[in-house]
């Protein structure tokens, strides 16, 4: 019986901590650069803007144009501005200093199923 109780407290108290480690995880392959890293978390369907370009792509094609993008602006370093959540929704705003400018670079993540999934990926000249 004691061996009962202790374990349900030891599992209410560890169950009561949020983790974030979608947003973070994106956070942390935005500062690489590593698209494939990104597309792991992205929706069926996802919001892309850049500074020449704005759609809704499917999985395949986002990988596809965040690909290119950070081909062509290879990324020097990814610094945040303001992070947060909203109703289960986390986003990131930050700064992505590329080898050819900086993009202000927004992040949203929605809880869809049993994690994080990307939504929306938002690049505008700094």
């Amino acid at each position: 019986m004691k061996y009962f109780l202790v374990l349900s407290i030891l599992t209410f108290f560890f169950s009561s901590f949020k983790v974030n480690t979608g947003i973070d995880e994106v956070v942390a392959a935005m500062r690489s650069g590593n698209f494939t890293l990104i597309a792991k978390y992205f929706d069926d369907l996802v919001d892309i803007s850049m500074p020449d370009k704005s759609n809704t792509y499917s999985k395949t094609q986002a990988e596809l144009v965040l690909k290119d993008f950070f081909t062509n602006n290879p990324v020097k370093k990814f610094e945040i501005i303001h992070k947060g959540e909203n109703a289960g929704s986390q986003f990131c705003i930050g700064t992505l200093y590329t080898k050819n400018g900086s993009f202000r670079t927004t992040i949203f993540m929605k809880q869809k199923g049993g994690g994080q999934l990307l939504q929306e990926l938002r690049f505008e000249n700094s």
